[in-house]
């Protein structure tokens, strides 16, 4: 515990660096946000040097949960824009587009197939042969519409 006495702001800059590293190697702004928290415990200590260590930890501690909860705040009010908003949404990927039926669809549950993969629809009652649209994803169930 005597290291824990003797840590100076440079330790802190030190750790920030290396966590700035690790977010590098596994992206996800999550280490980014605890290597501001030690640089933001480092500037402390430069400004104050006889912080207690107690309290470097704590302040740690804190600027590290309060800046990951702001910005995953920020990131759910302000989502990141896409070229391709549904590239890992397959299902959606389907939303609009016409199929015919190989299977009739009986008491709002059928299956269609897709490309190579086999989807659960669900919708209104129709025959095999019938052509649906897709209009929306609910899970991994295909909502259809009877197109006329």
């Amino acid at each position: 515990m005597e290291w824990l006495d003797n840590a100076t702001y440079w330790h802190w800059w030190v750790l920030g660096v290396i966590l700035i590293v690790l977010e590098v190697f596994s992206p996800g702004a999550f280490f980014l946000w605890m290597a501001v928290s030690a640089g933001i415990v480092g500037f402390i200590l430069l400004v104050v040097p006889d912080v207690s260590w107690e309290i470097q930890i704590l302040t740690f501690a804190l600027f590290s949960v309060a800046s990951i909860v702001a910005w995953r705040l920020y990131l759910v009010k302000n989502p990141t824009k896409s070229d391709q908003p549904r590239l890992n949404r397959r299902g959606e990927q389907y939303v609009d587009r016409i199929f015919t039926l190989t299977e009739a669809v009986v008491n709002g549950q059928g299956k269609i197939k897709v490309d190579d993969t086999t989807w659960k629809i669900s919708g209104d009652d129709c025959p095999a042969g019938s052509r649906v649209k897709i209009v929306g994803v609910d899970g991994v169930v295909l909502k259809v519409s009877l197109i006329d």
